[in-house]
C-alpha cells in the first residue's frame, strides 16, 4: 500500500527538555518511517516575532542536530527550511486572494493578540495561509498538532475546498492528528513541564545538570513513594521495573533521586555524544539534499495549480 503523507513543522524553539522529547519528538520518531514524512523548519513564520537573524540561523541548525541526535535518519525523511522553497510564499498569496479579511480575523493567534492590546503585523493575520500552503504543497494526509493548533488545519481544509470548487480537484483535503495519549511530563516542582516555569531537566544535559535538576525535584515528606520522582522516572523504566527499587527504597528519597540520575543519565549519554558529533557542515548538507526533494515536489505541484488559475 502506498504510504501516507505526513508533515509536521519543527519550531526553532531554544533547548530542549525531557518533556518536550516525551511529549512531543519521541512519538514522532517512533512512526515517522511509517509514512513519506516531511519535516519543515518554518523560517518565515517565525519572522511574525523574531527580529534577530542570528538567533533564527542558529534556531535552525540547532532543531535539526537535535532531531538526529534523538534517532532522526534524514534518509527516512525530506527535512527542509521553508525559505529555502519559494513555492510557499506564492501558493500563499494565491490562497490569501481565496479567503476573506473576516476568515482571516477568526483565527485564534490573531484574535489573542488584538484581545490582549498588542499590534498585530500582516504577517500574523495572514499566517494561516502560509501554513495551509506549507500543507497543501505535499498532497498531505495528516498534520500532528496540538489542540491549540487544530484551527491550522481546518483552515487548510477550508481554503483547499474553496480553491478546488473554484478551479477542480486540485488539492488533497488534510487531516489533524491530535494524539490524546501523548504523554504530559511533570516538571520538577510537580507542575507541567516548561520552559516558563523553570521546572525542567535539559534533553542534552550533562550528569552534572541532571543530578542538581533531580535533587531539586519537589517530594512529599508524608509518603513512602515520592510522587514526583516516581512520575519522571516511569518515562525511563516500567512499573515492573521499578516496583523493587521503589519497595527497597521506602521512604528514602535520596537513594531513589540517586538511581533516577543514574537512568536519566544512562538514557541521554548516547544521544548527548551523538549531537556533539554531528557538524554544522552536516545539518547544511542535510538541509540542501531536502530542499532539492522539496522543491521537486513543490515545483511539479505549484505547475499544477499555475495552470489551473489561468498564470501559465
Amino acid at each position: 500500500m502506498t504510504k501516507k503523507t505526513l508533515l509536521t513543522g519543527l519550531q526553532p524553539s531554544g533547548d530542549l527538555h525531557i518533556g518536550n522529547y516525551f511529549g512531543a519528538l519521541k512519538p514522532f520518531l517512533d512512526e515517522y518511517e511509517n509514512f513519506n514524512s516531511i519535516l519543515m523548519l518554518p523560517d518565515y513564520h517565525a519572522l511574525t516575532s523574531v527580529r534577530d537573524a542570528d538567533a533564527l540561523r542558529r534556531g535552525s541548525l540547532m532543531v535539526v542536530r537535535d532531531y538526529i541526535a534523538c534517532g532522526l535518519d534524514p534518509e527516512k525523511a525530506i527535512v527542509f527550511k521553508q525559505s529555502d522553497v519559494s513555492e510557499h510564499t506564492e501558493l500563499a498569496w494565491i490562497l490569501n486572494c481565496m479567503v476573506t479579511v473576516p476568515f482571516l480575523m477568526n483565527a485564534h493567534a490573531y484574535k489573542d493578540k488584538v484581545a490582549k492590546g498588542l499590534e498585530a503585523n500582516a504577517g500574523l493575520f495572514t499566517y494561516p495561509m502560509l501554513m495551509a500552503a506549507d500543507i497543501l504543497l505535499y498532497d498531505t494526509d495528516i498534520v500532528p498538532v496540538g489542540e491549540d493548533q487544530r484551527q491550522h488545519v481546518e483552515y487548510a481544509r477550508e481554503v483547499a475546498k474553496k480553491f478546488n470548487l473554484a478551479y477542480g480537484e486540485i488539492f488533497k483535503a488534510p487531516e489533524e492528528r491530535i494524539d490524546k495519549q501523548v504523554a504530559t511530563v511533570p516538571g520538577t516542582d510537580g507542575a507541567k513541564m516548561s520552559k516558563s516555569y523553570k521546572n525542567t531537566i535539559p534533553l542534552f544535559a550533562t550528569r552534572q545538570e541532571i543530578a542538581s535538576a533531580v535533587m531539586s525535584i519537589v517530594t512529599d515528606s508524608g509518603g513512602d513513594v515520592p510522587a514526583n520522582v516516581y512520575a519522571i522516572h516511569k518515562l525511563y523504566k516500567t512499573e515492573a521495573e521499578l516496583a523493587p527499587l521503589y519497595e527497597s527504597n521506602k521512604g528514602k528519597y535520596k537513594a531513589l533521586k540517586d538511581a533516577l540520575i543514574e537512568d536519566i543519565d544512562a538514557y541521554i549519554a548516547p544521544m548527548r555524544e551523538k549531537r556533539a558529533a554531528i557538524t554544522d557542515e552536516y545539518i547544511h548538507n542535510v538541509l540542501e539534499r531536502g530542499a532539492q526533494k522539496a522543491r521537486a515536489l513543490a515545483s511539479a505541484k505549484m505547475e499544477v495549480v499555475r495552470k489551473a488559475i489561468g498564470v501559465r
